[in-house]
């Protein structure tokens, strides 16, 4: 599971990086994130070794030793960008940052689902799901560091800031999507829902993912959107943080739901 996580943050923080207006962000910002995700990836290449499959017991596509071979090349890139973002190379910095999103989402929808799987609607369900909360996960724990940096950075433009709360307003409106129709199609009240022992403690998990890492989320759009028309990127950021809170806790919630029911929830 910590590799798991890892790897979602990896992905959202690189994708975050991709969609934003990198030139309007002063190069210490990036520099800064990419040894976030160096330190993410040196930790799922070591605990890669407890990675156990997420659906029936299935061995994932990725191997140990495979997925510890990618997530080290993720560190590498990270290492590597970091550098090119000291020495003001921009664009060979956006070239290391679009690697990481790529390898990262390779590896996190390869490493929780065997090759028979990926080709079931569950399974595709299952690692777009998987990418979904990385996405959420890392748009606000990249908003709410961008919103830090303006402390060292006070003349930079808040249309970066504005960009990551709308991708993290996106990311939102997918996940509601993709666990909306997951509970039509495995949900306690579907006709799948037979063959799953729902219980009260996954109402319970169930209700917490939904509150605090979908419904939530929409809360926290909503605000920072109101108060950054005032230009207040320090209050902004005290909102995107209670934002990052809420969404580890529907992550850590979905991650409890699928480990017990084996479904893209």
């Amino acid at each position: 599971m910590i590799t798991q996580f890892a790897i979602r943050l990896i992905c959202g923080l690189s994708v975050v990086w991709c969609v934003m207006p990198r030139a309007q962000v002063t190069s210490g910002f990036f520099r800064i994130q990419m040894l976030v995700t160096l330190g993410l990836s040196v930790l799922a290449t070591v605990a890669a070794g407890k990675l156990t499959a997420t659906l029936a017991d299935a061995a994932p596509v990725l191997s140990t030793t495979a997925l510890q071979v990618l997530t080290g090349a993720i560190a590498v890139g990270s290492f590597l960008g970091s550098v090119m973002w000291t020495l003001e190379r921009r664009r060979a910095g956006a070239a290391c940052a679009f690697a990481i999103a790529g390898l990262s989402m390779a590896a996190v929808a390869l490493s929780s689902l065997s090759l028979e799987q990926l080709q079931t609607l569950t399974g595709t369900l299952y690692w777009i799901s998987e990418i979904s909360l990385g996405l959420l996960s890392g748009s606000a724990v990249a908003g709410m560091l961008l919103g830090h940096w303006y402390l060292t950075a006070p003349t930079m433009s808040i249309s970066p800031l504005n960009r990551v709360n709308q991708f993290l307003g996106w990311s939102a409106g997918l996940r509601l999507l993709l666990a909306s129709a997951a509970l039509m199609l495995f949900g306690p009240l579907s006709s799948g829902s037979q063959t799953v022992p729902w219980t009260s403690t996954h109402f319970v998990w169930l209700s917490l993912e939904w509150l605090a890492g979908i419904l939530g989320q929409f809360v926290v759009v909503w605000m920072v959107w109101k108060i950054m028309k005032l230009r207040n990127t320090q209050a902004a950021t005290g909102v995107l943080f209670v934002g990052v809170i809420l969404a580890f806790l529907g992550e850590m919630t979905a991650a409890l739901l699928r480990r017990e029911l084996d479904l893209p929830l």
